[in-house]
């Protein structure tokens, strides 16, 4: 077993060295330095402190003990590797911890986390995340029981599977907020059932049925958790894109996926295009892309969460996401920071029978939209009094508070698309023949949309321009398309959107494959910023 002084050592190379270990030339280097040939890493590293504990059981997977996983001439450090550290102590400064450490500094995808070893020391810390899972325990719970159970219960959880079957799916749920190979949760029930403890079991405890069911778990996991990379071919990093087949209008067309899928290609990035059945697998990528719509009460909200709890590089991020899918904060925003925009209101249901001062200060026709709307949906246009109280009701029913504000009318809406605080793209969107926006909808909700064309940003009017990359910069570093018209007054500022198309042959018009460039490429700028600062930490640590 390596003395304390051999880990350190170790974390210390791992963590400052240069080199990026990720091709072929990096892996040469350090091989020649640490004196070893060449050699090609597994696919999937299980670790043990004991050789006994764990025998390989598939072609693509290597057994190592922790000692050689630590000591030094280490040629286990090809990035992306899955690691499966099962060290029989996860206590800090433990063995168990330092190559979970390690695996993260050499860039490699372990369970557990350090972060997840962190979250599990202490209930104080994991008991904040659990809240929500006592609630499906209860509701499992109801809908199996039969007849009077015990107070307390344990319950094995080996990759996120059990072998008790009513709580199989809440398994699955724990496994994913905690990504743990091996664990047991105990319950108790006192008003109602409650997660009482979890807990982190070593390998070297289990009995014989246990290890039966552990290594039927261990194989359904490595089938599921290794990398998703092309023969032959090792990427710098790992991107998934969230997309939905079925949408209608989502933020990106297939062109446009295929598009980041090839380009990424080019840049060595492997780019994969997920769906919200991936959501437990999320923590196998280094980025997320969300190209799907997004909403606070929905799976994409979800997936940018846990996304950037397990730290990854996420756009849309969880608190752009949050700005911008409320209008009303949207209006305050822009409002208490002087950024132009139509006269706008907020209602609530008292206030409608006294609007005389409102049709005095915008007059008809005003457009009332909810707050959470999107793609022209819960927006309308009202001509007088009556139109307004209708359809003011109408709105109230789906939030309690609801925008007025006055009508401009243009041939066309600016888009100015901003990424990291900088515009990038800029499209024009014409209005639906005969109608007064972009998207025309009809009485089964489809949708008819005007023409758009992408323009230069040199011919975008410089206000304009100032106005959306201000607009966008208040919500954050993100990705961002600031919708505007530009009136007899000026520039106006309409909404502020969390994630603007990017579709093949409309906003790539004047860019073409340079637009997926740029914003790849500032996925890998926010991916090498983080593993630099992940590779210095440990090692800042260990200086204290």
């Amino acid at each position: 077993m390596p003395n304390a002084s051999t880990i350190i050592q170790a974390v210390h190379r791992e963590t400052t060295s240069p080199l990026l270990c990720n091709d072929e030339e990096n892996l040469s280097a350090i091989n020649k330095l640490s004196g070893l040939r060449p050699a090609s890493p597994p696919e999937l590293l299980v670790i043990v402190e004991n050789s006994k504990d764990w025998s390989p059981s598939g072609a693509n997977e290597t057994v190592v003990t922790a000692a050689q996983y630590l000591g030094p001439g280490t040629c286990h450090v090809k990035p992306g590797t899955v690691v499966v550290n099962l060290c029989r102590s996860y206590k800090y400064l433990s063995i168990g911890y330092y190559c979970s450490l390690l695996a993260e500094a050499r860039m490699q995808r372990v369970f557990p986390s350090v972060k997840t070893v962190n979250d599990l020391s202490r209930k104080s810390i994991y008991s904040l995340d659990i809240s929500e899972l006592d609630i499906a325990l209860n509701s499992s719970l109801s809908e199996s029981s039969k007849g009077p159970m015990p107070v307390e219960f344990s319950m094995d959880i080996f990759f996120g599977m059990t072998d008790y079957t009513p709580l199989a799916q809440l398994a699955r749920q724990i496994f994913e907020k905690f990504p743990a190979p091996l664990m047991r949760i105990e319950f108790e029930h006192r008003n109602d059932w409650k997660i009482q403890a979890v807990k982190v079991q070593s390998i070297a405890s289990l009995c014989e049925h246990q290890e039966a069911l552990f290594s039927q778990a261990f194989d359904a996991f490595s089938h599921k958790a290794l990398p998703r990379i092309e023969s032959g071919r090792n990427y710098r990093y790992h991107i998934a894109i969230l997309r939905n087949l079925e949408e209608a209008l989502p933020p990106s067309n297939q062109g446009a996926l295929g598009k980041f899928v090839e380009v990424g290609r080019e840049l060595g990035v492997d780019v994969s295009l997920i769906e919200k059945k991936d959501y437990a697998h999320i923590a196998e990528y280094d980025a997320l892309f969300i190209r799907e719509t997004t909403a606070i009460n929905h799976h994409t909200y979800r997936f940018a969460k846990k996304a950037e709890s397990e730290g990854l590089v996420v756009i849309d991020d969880p608190v752009s996401i949050l700005r911008c899918t409320n209008k009303i904060y949207l209006a305050d925003l822009l409002r208490l920071n002087d950024i132009p925009t139509p006269r706008t209101y907020v209602l609530q249901e008292n206030e409608l029978e006294n609007i005389a001062a409102l049709e005095q200060e915008i007059g008809y026709p005003m457009v009332m939209k909810v707050p959470d709307g999107a793609f022209s949906r819960g927006v309308s246009k009202v001509a007088n009094r009556e139109e307004f109280h209708l359809t003011a009701l109408e709105l109230l029913k789906q939030s309690s508070l609801i925008l007025v504000q006055e009508y401009l009318y243009t041939d066309f809406d600016w888009r100015i698309g901003v990424l990291n605080q900088r515009p990038i793209f800029a499209s024009q969107y014409f209005m639906s023949k005969g109608h007064w926006q972009v998207a025309k909808r009809d009485a089964s909700g489809k949708a008819e949309f005007g023409m758009g064309r992408a323009m230069p940003l040199e011919a975008v009017p410089p206000e304009l321009l100032r106005y959306a990359v201000q607009a966008a910069n208040l919500i954050g570093d993100g990705l961002y398309g600031v919708d505007m018209k530009m009136t007899a007054k000026g520039p106006v500022v309409i909404e502020v959107n969390d994630n603007p198309n990017i579709d093949q042959d409309l906003e790539d018009g004047v860019l073409g494959d340079a637009l997926y460039r740029i914003v790849l490429g500032d996925f890998l700028r926010r991916l090498d910023i983080r593993h630099q600062h992940a590779r210095l930490a440990p090692a800042m640590a260990t200086e204290k």
